[in-house]
């Protein structure tokens, strides 16, 4: 037991701990208590890992290919990452412009410590994903964060970037498709945001494009594909979300040398390169038949074309359809101030913790995604919980209108 007063590194303690482990952790809480909670909070697809997948990583096993392996990853391995590239993207790396590493949250983190000085200033649309301004925090630098809208389907412009760049301005993170909103960037959009950086050569651009494989009507662009923007994007994917890969915990990031080669000084002193087995994995996985993909992503668009229209119907939601990802983000604004029982709904987490304890469904509240007036919620789940769902937030907020 520590007796003695200390203190924390400074960075460590502004940081926030994380939202959705936290509303997943509670929501198990009230299950073990014996309470229904239908959880739509993890950022998880439900589906099994594919088969080739796994057989893949029991022939790891019994070959003993169980010892560690070069720290950026295997050159089988990185070498089918920069096929991939090329083939879906239209991306040109070579293996030695690849870092494999322990999920692609990894990789966004790598990135920033290897970029971000302390000072410098990181550009990040809300809503985003939680844990990209406390990554910065620990960088020692300052996020900045660029509000978006539900009219314009949580996208930010090119002008609105444009007004946001200053000296200081070192990274602009894009995350497409989105969590938490599964918005995506169409093509025309990409290239006015590049148009702005051009005049901007100092400032760099990390892509989060991690739920590339799960778009629905509008095509997915690489932002790196871009004339005159690879060489200052740092593209980051993984195996996670297209491939029901999440507990795996293998990612990569694919950018300039001078970049690759400082996120592997930080990856060779913390961590080292990624499971072998998992690796053998990955190979398997890029290599499969992605009819096994398609099945889930159609999966997906069936379940968000039930949840959205659902959540559609319900007096005070506003709610942007989707293109990608497996989340949809209404503005649940309307509800607030509203009072039921002993309850007063004054922002998004009330709304979430009154949805959890009194109707058994898990959400994710706004704030955490720097959006407050929204939640999250992620249809990775059976139909089955989603009926169910659905059902319980519309008592929820019917009940929050008629009070």
């Amino acid at each position: 037991m520590i007796t003695t007063e200390f203190s924390l590194n400074p960075n460590v303690a502004r940081m926030k701990p994380s939202a959705t482990l936290a509303v997943t952790a509670r929501a198990a809480e009230l299950r073990r208590q014996g309470v229904p909670v239908i959880g739509l909070s993890a950022g998880e697809p439900d589906f099994d890992t594919p088969a080739p997948i796994c057989s893949a990583a029991v022939e790891a096993i019994q070959s003993g290919f169980t010892h560690y392996t070069p720290n950026a990853g295997i050159l089988e391995l990185r070498t089918e990452i920069a096929a991939t590239l090329r083939r879906e993207a239209g991306l040109e790396y070579s293996p030695d412009h690849i870092l494999c590493s322990n999920g692609a949250k990894q990789s966004v983190a790598l990135t920033i410590l290897a970029l971000c000085r302390p000072d410098d200033e990181v550009l990040i649309p809300a809503p985003y994903w939680v844990s990209y301004p406390e990554m910065v925090t620990l960088a020692g630098a300052n996020p900045v964060i660029l509000e978006t809208n539900v009219e314009h389907d949580y996208r930010i412009s090119a002008d609105e970037l444009a007004a946001a760049i200053n000296p200081h301005t070192r990274l602009l993170i894009l995350c497409s498709p989105s969590n938490p909103t599964g918005s995506v960037y169409e093509h025309d959009e990409l290239e006015a945001i590049a148009d702005v950086l051009r005049a901007h050569p100092d400032v760099f651009v990390l892509t989060d494009e991690i739920y590339q494989k799960i778009t629905y009507d509008t095509p997915f662009t690489a932002f790196a594909a871009l004339p005159g923007m690879k060489e200052r994007t740092i593209t980051v994917n993984g195996f996670s979300k297209g491939y029901a890969m999440t507990g795996w915990r293998l990612g990569y990031l694919a950018a300039e040398m001078p970049i690759v080669k400082a996120a592997a000084k930080i990856q060779g002193q913390t961590t080292s390169a990624p499971c072998s087995i998992t690796q053998k994995a990955g190979i398997a996985a890029l290599q499969m038949d992605q009819r096994h993909v398609d099945e889930m992503v159609d999966a997906f668009r069936a379940r968000r074309d039930f949840l959205h229209g659902r959540l559609k119907a319900i007096d005070g939601v506003r709610c942007p359809l989707p293109e990608g990802a497996f989340y949809l983000f209404p503005d649940v604004s309307s509800f607030f101030g509203s009072t039921v029982g002993d309850r007063t709904i004054n922002s998004s987490s009330d709304l979430c913790l009154y949805l959890m304890e009194e109707h058994h469904v898990a959400l994710v509240p706004g704030d955490a995604f720097g959006a407050p007036s929204g939640v999250r919620i992620s249809y990775a789940a059976s139909m089955s919980d989603l009926e169910q769902a659905a059902a319980r937030i519309e008592a929820g907020l019917s009940a929050l209108a008629n009070a």
